[in-house]
């Protein structure tokens, strides 16, 4: 099995921190396909980040299609262009933001994402409702840019463990999710000092994408995720959005 990771973003270290934890989780004969979008900015904290790192994502994702992958993870908590991506994409998609949420949904009512920054929060509230999780979540940010992350570990340490604390105390929190791709490698420190579980959502996302290709599923050609139609230039030529890309009934 062929595991694309595609990191939105175009810091390498993050991909190789991604990269790190894909391979811990992966199972044996599964090899970890982890790409850097070096055309998206630095990091992804905000709408308009987002929104910059879509076209450069969607390439990488699909030339790693188009070279045998057989499922896609979106390393970004926000699960960046993630409905574009499986409109685009025949193989199963799946956003670590969505994975880390629905990972805790199995094993507590109630569970608190903690982010980086208060942008982000609510793009995460947004995604909750869609995955008809926000009546279980709530989102909280440590104020850690995405790149200090590692910068400082003691500070990062002690400002998420600050906000694991307050989400237990008072939002009634049963387990945690790491709201960044950046805080891969904290999940199990985080859960030894705090005693509840702490969900990390690239392994989430590692261990989902597996599965689904385990039970031979695909991503659907119809409704939200429908490939995109033919379209017409100014000459009146029809072309194709997605002309380079594998087709749906393709069968790698």
């Amino acid at each position: 099995m062929i595991l694309s990771i595609v990191n939105p973003n175009a810091t390498h270290a993050m991909t190789e921190s991604v990269a790190q934890t894909a391979c811990m989780v992966a199972a044996p004969g599964t090899r970890i396909d982890a790409r850097t979008n070096t055309s998206g900015p630095l990091s992804i904290e905000g709408s308009v980040d987002g929104a910059m790192a879509v076209p450069g994502m969607l390439e990488l994702m699909r030339a790693a299609e188009a070279e045998g992958a057989d499922a896609h993870v979106i390393a970004c908590f926000d699960d960046t262009g993630l409905d574009a991506a499986r409109s685009l994409l025949s193989a199963p998609v799946i956003g670590i933001g969505e994975a880390g949420a629905r990972a805790a949904g199995f094993i507590a009512r109630r569970f608190t994402i903690v982010t980086t920054l208060s942008v982000s929060v609510p793009i995460l509230e947004d995604n909750l409702m869609r995955y008809g999780l926000a009546g279980h979540a709530t989102v909280r940010a440590s104020e850690i840019p995405v790149l200090e992350l590692e910068a400082d570990p003691d500070r990062t340490m002690a400002r998420l463990s600050a906000e694991i604390a307050a989400a237990i105390a008072h939002d009634r929190a049963e387990a945690i999710v790491l709201g960044c791709a950046g805080m891969t490698s904290l999940a199990t420190q985080l859960s030894k000092r705090h005693d509840v579980p702490v969900v990390d959502g690239v392994a989430a996302a590692i261990t989902f994408a597996q599965a689904l290709v385990a039970l031979g599923l695909r991503t659907t050609a119809h409704g939200l995720y429908a490939p995109p139609r033919g379209k017409a230039e100014n000459d009146g030529e029809a072309v194709l959005a997605n002309q380079n890309s594998v087709s749906k009934n393709t069968v790698l």
